[in-house]
């Protein structure tokens, strides 16, 4: 299966005094382990699997930046969440390049 092309900015693209810009949210769909081993201090965490039981809390007015591990099950949610309204975009690369680049986590 072919996956839709989505929004998608990469960590070099980040501010790295301000990676989530003001009006975004930081969604962390990894999993609980993941989390627990490190994570962007202000990340919303929401497994993949929970994403639609639990989507109510993304504000909707506000853009979302999808983060994983590398950035294949956060292009999944993107899509899902762009298909549902929402302003997603994914960062490829993930949490990888994140800590890569010397991004903050906790």
């Amino acid at each position: 299966m072919v996956q839709p092309q989505v929004p998608t900015v990469l960590v070099s693209d980040l501010d790295p005094h301000a990676p989530v810009p003001p009006g975004t949210t930081l969604l962390d769909v990894r999993e609980q382990d993941e989390w627990d081993a490190g994570h962007a201090p202000q990340a919303l965490h929401v497994p993949l699997a929970d994403l639609p039981a639990r989507v109510e809390e993304l504000r909707a007015d506000q853009r979302v930046l999808v983060v994983c591990h590398s950035g294949g099950r956060s292009a999944r949610a993107t899509a899902w969440l762009n298909q549902h309204g929402y302003d997603a975009t994914n960062l490829d690369g993930g949490m990888v390049d994140w800590a890569r680049a010397g991004l903050p986590v906790v």
